[in-house]
């Protein structure tokens, strides 16, 4: 599935041209933090699959529980954020999934970094859970 996204006010647009490799939900501080939310909904494509339409996006690096160098990508006028890159996955690009115009599709596989993920949220669903960042399948 394609789709296209982009940020709150409409600066920021792109268009995804390929199915993800992998949706899950992400617990970690650092999604936390960006999102304003308990987690991320994230979707990982190709690096090649995602075209910026319209405006350009700012960056902010992070360094993950990890050590790795995360990228976070964001409409500088209104904040929304849009993307992740990660050193570790060098070839491809992680798409907040609230960002998409019709998300509906998309069918999550799993949580990760539930070793910080908020202890008033139930994890009702029968999702895999990983305490910390899982294997790369």
């Amino acid at each position: 599935m394609t789709g296209n996204g982009g940020c709150l006010c409409g600066a920021v647009r792109y268009l995804c041209s390929e199915a993800p490799v992998q949706v899950y939900h992400c617990h970690c501080r650092d999604c936390q933090k960006a999102s304003g939310a308990a987690f991320a909904t994230c979707l990982v494509v190709s690096e090649s699959a995602v075209d910026v339409t319209a405006g350009r996006p700012r960056q902010f690096n992070v360094k993950s529980a990890e050590g790795n160098t995360v990228t976070r990508e964001f409409c500088g006028d209104c904040g929304s954020p849009l993307f992740t890159r990660a050193a570790m996955l060098p070839d491809f690009r992680i798409i907040k999934a609230g960002t998409l115009d019709d998300a509906s599709w998309l069918k999550p596989r799993m949580h990760m970094w539930t070793s910080t993920k908020q202890p008033w949220l139930a994890l009702g669903d029968q999702l895999r859970c990983f305490e910390k960042q899982p294997p790369v399948e």
